[in-house]
């Protein structure tokens, strides 16, 4: 059966969710000290969700953040965001010093959701997450924003590894190529766009060798992530354990 999370979730993608790249981001991330995420001594509980295009990461980490009521970062639409300003002005994918200059900009940057949720916006920023420059200029917003008072939620590629390594909660979602592959192609068909799946599969599989083979913060489970393999769960159940994993945590802190 085909999956759409995106879909199922009831929560339509958070518009603008990175366009903030303002003075409310300014300042540094920092491990927060005390007693646990949920202990007398912690003000903040930060969790980070990464995994693969098209893994469900996203609209788990929605729920997450809306179930513990706390503010949600979709980082790659920052990278989409970087590769759509490029398009924009007709500049190569490939510059790296116009892809970081369009980095440092976004701060001025209103973001057009729709626009940069297309897979083809997805294979750009993929281009673009790889350049170490890019990366460079936009993890301090990340850990900022990680760093706020009473924490966030991230999801991304780089997040338990690179970004907030401190995480209070890691969780890799992760599911087959052909799942995943199944989920956008349903996500196009239910957005009135032709889905080809064997070409959605090759992108796929494309962009999991680019995102895993970069020399810079390549996708991978941080040592100490909880891995969740949704192939063969809906979304129900994927946020559901999820959120076990969380409450685990949560027990332990």
């Amino acid at each position: 059966m085909l999956i759409a999370f995106g879909a199922l979730t009831g929560l339509p993608p958070e518009r603008g969710a990175a366009a903030s790249l303002d003075s409310r981001f300014g300042g540094h991330y920092e491990r927060p000290l005390g007693q646990g995420a949920w202990g007398s001594g912690r003000l903040t509980m930060i969790i980070a969700i990464d995994g693969p295009a098209a893994s469900g990461k996203g609209t788990i980490a929605r729920r997450i953040a809306a179930h513990y009521q706390l503010p949600h970062l979709d980082t790659g639409l920052l990278y989409r965001a970087t590769a759509a300003a490029l398009i924009a002005e007709d500049r190569n994918l490939y510059d790296e010093a116009a892809a970081v200059a369009a980095a440092r900009g976004l701060g001025l940057t209103e973001f057009d959701d729709a626009t940069l949720r297309t897979r083809q916006m997805g294979d750009a920023a993929s281009v673009v997450a790889a350049m170490p420059g890019v990366r460079a200029a936009l993890i301090e917003a990340q850990r900022a924003f990680a760093a706020r008072p009473g924490g966030a939620v991230l999801d991304g590629r780089d997040i338990g590894t690179v970004v907030c390594p401190g995480a209070d909660v890691k969780i890799f979602v992760t599911a087959s190529a052909e799942t995943r592959a199944q989920r956008r192609a349903l996500e196009l068909i239910q957005s009135g766009e032709k889905a080809n799946y064997e070409a959605i599969l090759a992108d796929i599989v494309r962009r999991d060798a680019r995102d895993s083979g970069r020399a810079a913060a390549p996708l991978r489970p941080a040592d100490d992530a909880v891995q969740l393999d949704t192939t063969h769960l809906g979304i129900d159940a994927a946020f559901a354990e999820a959120l076990r994993i969380v409450e685990a945590a949560r027990i332990k802190a």
